[in-house]
């Protein structure tokens, strides 16, 4: 568990699927992601995350607002694995809730996510992918101390030729020296 000022990122409960389906059914959230999610998917990749902590020690945690104890998004870390171009690297990912947008919890989520990283794991870098058009998150990537790796671009291998979201760009962070 990671807690901030207003945050905690904790691993997935059963009980969370309510909220997180909420948030992956809302178009404007998924709009630069991809179609809204039903139940089924949505409980697959909670059920993901839960291995993925299980396995790992690390996760796409759920970000519970403490004032609330209401799940707002996710936020952490996750091992890319193939057919992903950038399997074997770690990424960092984020999703919030669209009424919570604006307000500075994903950055907050994610300054934590990074500083468990560093102080929790031997990893050397960590990587984020977005699509080009979606400037927030991208933005985020770059408030944080992330630069765009411009030649590492690359088609999500989920994603038919042809769809808008297809093309990622690629966001990397080395780890800090002492």
């Amino acid at each position: 568990m990671i807690q901030t000022e207003r945050l905690i990122l904790r691993p997935w409960r059963r009980d969370d699927l309510p909220e997180l389906l909420e948030i992956c059914r809302d178009p404007r959230v998924m709009a630069t992601i991809g179609p809204p999610q039903d139940e089924a998917q949505v409980a697959a990749a909670m059920a993901r995350q839960q291995a993925d902590q299980a396995q790992y020690g690390y996760c796409y945690w759920a970000m519970e607002h403490c004032a609330t104890a209401q799940v707002i998004g996710f936020c952490g870390l996750e091992l890319q694995r193939p057919p992903m171009p950038i399997a074997g690297r770690t990424d960092i990912g984020w999703r919030l809730a669209h009424a919570r947008w604006g307000q500075g919890y994903a950055r907050e989520a994610a300054l934590a996510c990074l500083y468990w990283a560093w102080t929790h794991t031997p990893l050397d870098e960590i990587v984020a992918i977005t699509v080009p058009s979606n400037t927030r998150s991208w933005g985020l990537m770059e408030r944080l101390g992330m630069t765009r790796v411009a030649d590492a671009d690359f088609d999500h291998p989920d994603l038919a030729a042809g769809d808008p979201l297809r093309r990622h760009i690629l966001y990397r962070i080395d780890r800090p020296t002492a």
